[in-house]
């Protein structure tokens, strides 16, 4: 497995420090999702059209590999003006994901919306999904969902999967929402098990009030042998990204304690 970190660890800085911190602290690869606290990263000058082919020679020449480009689209709308604004914003971000050779744009599912029901949320997802794979076939690009919201466990997801009609579409699991959710252990029940493309990886405990909060790696209570030992099982050799949500939860710690803490801890389960 490699190793990844989402930029929402750091969304103050620019992508010279995301890359210069990704080599120094021991990464293998970086996720796209926030640069100076822009996330609609097309608005930036190093992902216009005209610098998109130099920001990747920058990226390669650093020996890092974009493990995947991080949009904010989602389909869970019963308003189909709506899905297509989300469609729009997942193809702006998908053209950035072809120029710099990265595998992949995630898109959420999201929430069931008042007044609607689960099984036809999943429909208007997983026919966006099949849409919006169809559209990038030919630029190589993949759509990755991923596990999160009212389609966080293996049972909501696998509502999706069932109804897909393409094998473009692949999962980004994310095995701690639905553990702070539902408890949920991270096991891969089969029907998930060929459309893993990508690890979210984050710890958290519950305080005394039941609330749950984020902690350094291993310093929560989230299963992780349990959750290797289900990516072992499925032979997965892809990249696991560690999301330190600070952009969305200021409080969290520096990204310059996060990210090497996860690394030190990483390798220290390696050696063990």
């Amino acid at each position: 497995m490699k190793t990844s970190f989402s930029t929402l660890a750091c969304p103050n800085w620019s992508l010279p420090e995301v890359l210069q911190a990704a080599v120094s602290y021991g990464y293998d690869g970086v996720e796209l999702r926030v640069i100076a606290r822009e996330l609609d990263l097309w608005n930036l000058p190093e992902f216009k059209p005209c610098s998109i082919t130099t920001t990747r020679a920058a990226i390669e020449d650093h020996g890092l590999a974009i493990a995947s480009m991080g949009s904010s689209a989602c389909f869970h709308s019963p308003e189909v003006q709506e899905r297509e604004r989300n469609m729009d914003s997942a193809m702006r971000m998908a053209e950035l994901a072809a120029g710099l050779g990265a595998p992949s744009i995630r898109v959420f599912g999201d929430h069931i919306q008042p007044g609607n029901d689960r099984k036809q949320t999943a429909t208007w997802i997983a026919d966006s999904l099949t849409r919006l794979a169809e559209k990038l076939k030919s630029t190589g690009v993949q759509v990755w969902l991923e596990t999160h919201g009212d389609f966080a466990s293996a049972a909501e997801v696998s509502e999706i999967l069932a109804q897909l009609d393409c094998d473009q579409v692949g999962i980004i699991w994310d095995p701690a929402n639905a553990f702070e959710k539902n408890g949920e252990a991270p096991l891969i029940p089969p029907q998930m098990s060929s459309h893993i493309r990508h690890v979210h990886l984050k710890d958290l405990a519950r305080n005394a009030h039941g609330s749950t909060y984020y902690t350094l790696t291993g310093e929560g209570e989230f299963p992780f042998d349990t959750m290797f030992d289900s990516l072992a099982g499925i032979g997965f050799d892809g990249f696991v990204s560690f999301e330190w949500e600070k952009h969305w939860h200021s409080e969290l710690a520096a990204p310059e304690v996060a990210l090497p803490h996860f690394i030190h801890w990483w390798k220290s389960r390696e050696v063990a």
